[in-house]
């Protein structure tokens, strides 16, 4: 699955939209290295999102299509979070 569509899905980014021009803007790390909206991520995979007010990194637990909102966030695992 494509970054942008996970964190869509994940609901850690509320838009695709909004997830693709982080994306563009070198705002999201995928194991360390700056990730394209295109990016396929799998299992595993460490993530880190660079916000306004700090940052969040977490780790793939699951790549699905569609999820229910209540079953998001089993969809990741969070590591570490600055402000």
């Amino acid at each position: 699955m494509r970054i942008d569509k996970f964190l869509k899905v994940s609901r850690l980014i509320k838009r695709r939209t909004v997830s693709k021009e982080a994306c563009e803007s070198s705002k999201v790390f995928v194991n360390g290295n700056a990730a394209k909206p295109s990016k396929d991520i799998k299992e595993g995979d460490v993530v880190e999102i660079m916000f306004f007010s700090g940052s969040l990194k977490f780790k793939v637990l699951s790549v699905k299509e569609n999820v229910k909102k209540e079953q998001a966030d089993n969809m990741y695992e969070i590591i570490g979070e600055n402000k």
